[in-house]
């Protein structure tokens, strides 16, 4: 297993419209657990669906040595899709499960056999698996229906592993996993011994990698360590590339001022020279050789020049091409400050959709309180961020908010107009900034030029985060409660980093759901609540579930 490996060579693939997404993409991936990391639509899941076969590529190939698993990040195993699945089904033993039933009851027939193979244990193999990841209780005939969409995720892996892949390929595995569930994998992924691949931007899963690998700009680089050696590697390279950029800025200012001195000498000779000549009383044809010559040599002298301005030119180019953009947002956000101790909204006895135990939920959240809110898969987060939103109406009980001062980031982002511009959907947030301000304020948000006239149906999803964080934050009037449903689902790490950056800078409350662990750290939390088993309770910290 130590030899496993993924070999890419030369490989091309395009979108049927032809839009390219590699070309001539070669790496190999070795032993050990490795990280991809790249922006949103760079093609880290293209990459890995050509890797599992289930892309063809336009060009190159793509080798795997040994058995291969693969987890995509969209399982069509939840919902109407599960369909009449059940959970033996989806871990591909039911056929053995049947046979060895079969046996029991006395059917001693070839074919049975025949199923089992060597799987004589595939039961106990199945349990100590399922209980690895927390799903030991599930029984085998169990409807895939009747799962969360965390579990679905965990039993997926369960029929990978159990597979004994050599090579595993993981796209997003964190994805709706709770805390508990995300620790588990993260305990199950630490004994691997064949060869990882996993995309992902889970911090705290990176770190636990060997290696990363990036994809940006159609290559892959590799960087030895975890994800917090990549990060500090790719600071160095940074400050580096910058010395170089104003380096190369100096030398090419100083080469074009060398070449501008260099032209007026020339021209101060040539003018001296014309005069002596004159005065000299030389014959015609001998002082035109002279001037001949006077010409040719500062014409060769200004060649030089131009060239060693050129070269200069080329290195400042290429000193700009290894400076990786600034991403960042910085911001200032006074409108949104919130007095200490201001209530911004009262729950008392909250029930809903039969989620919350009687006699209810009470909540207080007051200004400015940075709120961490946690729990299991299921227990209502969502639902009681919806009732302080005032999004949905409480079964029981009473709510009091801050009048219109509540601003609710779901999972969708769908707070905007999809058919407007970005700049048209802050125009209606902020009707009375002056249009000059909102064009500024766009840039601060990176939506620079044309980019802010794109419509909000076609952004990325860390483009769609951005442009509803300047709607939302720059609102008339500013929102004093802030509510976000694990913001950081499907974002890559440089728009995480973003909206980390845009909570900083906000000075209201505020509510996350979140099972990121590394984000919470970030984002300053002061208060820790747990929904769990219908009650809210208050805790110190990150609990297991």
């Amino acid at each position: 297993m130590s030899d496993a490996f993924i070999i890419c060579s030369n490989l091309s693939f395009s979108w049927p419209d032809d839009t390219p997404v590699f070309s001539d993409l070669s790496f190999t991936v070795g032993a050990g657990r490795t990280g991809l990391v790249a922006p949103n639509g760079a093609g880290k899941s293209t990459l890995l669906k050509l890797i599992a076969g289930e892309y063809r590529p336009g060009g190159g190939s793509v080798s795997v040595d040994g058995v291969l698993g693969y987890l995509p990040q969209s399982l069509p195993l939840t919902g109407d899709q599960a369909g009449d699945l059940t959970v033996a089904e989806v871990l591909g033993i039911a056929p053995v499960i049947a046979a060895l039933d079969a046996i029991e009851s006395g059917d001693a027939g070839e074919e049975h056999f025949t199923t089992i193979g060597n799987d004589w244990d595939i039961e106990e193999r199945t349990r100590a698996q399922l209980d690895r990841l927390g799903l030991g209780h599930l029984e085998f005939a169990r409807p895939l229906r009747t799962l969360s969409g965390g579990q679905v995720v965990s039993l997926g892996l369960a029929a990978q592993l159990l597979r004994r892949p050599d090579v595993l390929l993981l796209d997003e595995p964190t994805n709706n996993l709770d805390l508990g569930a995300r620790r588990r994998l993260y305990d199950v992924l630490g004994d691997w011994n064949g060869c990882l691949l996993v995309v992902s931007h889970d911090r705290a899963l990176l770190d636990r990698m060997d290696r990363i690998a990036e994809l940006d700009r159609g290559e892959v680089r590799f960087y030895g360590g975890d994800f917090t050696a990549y990060e500090e590697a790719v600071r160095t390279e940074q400050e580096a590339a910058e010395r170089s950029v104003r380096s190369a800025e100096q030398e090419l200012k100083r080469e074009k001022r060398e070449m501008q001195q260099a032209r007026e000498r020339a021209e101060r000779r040539a003018s001296n020279a014309a005069r002596n000549l004159k005065n000299a009383g030389l014959p015609r044809i001998f002082a035109g050789n002279m001037k001949r010559g006077a010409q040719e040599s500062a014409g060769r002298a200004g060649q030089t020049h131009a060239a060693r301005v050129g070269d200069a030119r080329a290195r400042l180019d290429q000193a700009e091409r290894d400076l990786r953009d600034d991403q960042k947002i910085v911001l200032r956000l006074p409108d949104t400050n919130v007095p200490a101790g201001r209530t911004v909204f009262l729950g008392e006895h909250l029930r809903a959709r039969g989620l919350f135990a009687e006699p209810g939920v009470d909540l207080t959240i007051r200004g400015p309180e940075r709120i961490a809110l946690t729990g299991p898969n299921g227990a209502g987060k969502s639902t009681l961020l919806r009732l302080i939103s005032g999004e949905v109406e409480p079964d029981g009980g009473t709510t009091r908010r801050a009048d219109g001062r509540v601003a609710h980031l779901s999972q969708r982002l769908d707070l905007l107009d999809v058919g407007r511009t970005v700049a048209e959907n802050l125009a209606a947030s902020a009707p009375d900034m002056p249009e000059a301000e909102r064009m500024n304020l766009l840039a601060r948000f990176l939506f620079r030029g044309p980019r802010a006239h794109l419509p909000v149906g076609v952004l990325s999803g860390g483009e769609r985060l951005r442009a509803t964080l300047a709607c939302v934050l720059f609102a008339e009037p500013a929102p004093q409660l802030l509510l976000l449903d694990e913001p950081t689902n499907n974002l890559d790490l440089v728009s995480v980093g973003q909206l980390e950056s845009a909570l900083g800078a906000y000075e209201g409350a505020f509510v996350v759901v979140s099972h990121d662990e590394r984000f919470l750290a970030e984002i300053g939390v002061d208060r820790w609540l747990e929904l769990s088993g219908g009650r809210l309770l208050e805790t110190g910290g990150l609990t297991g579930t």
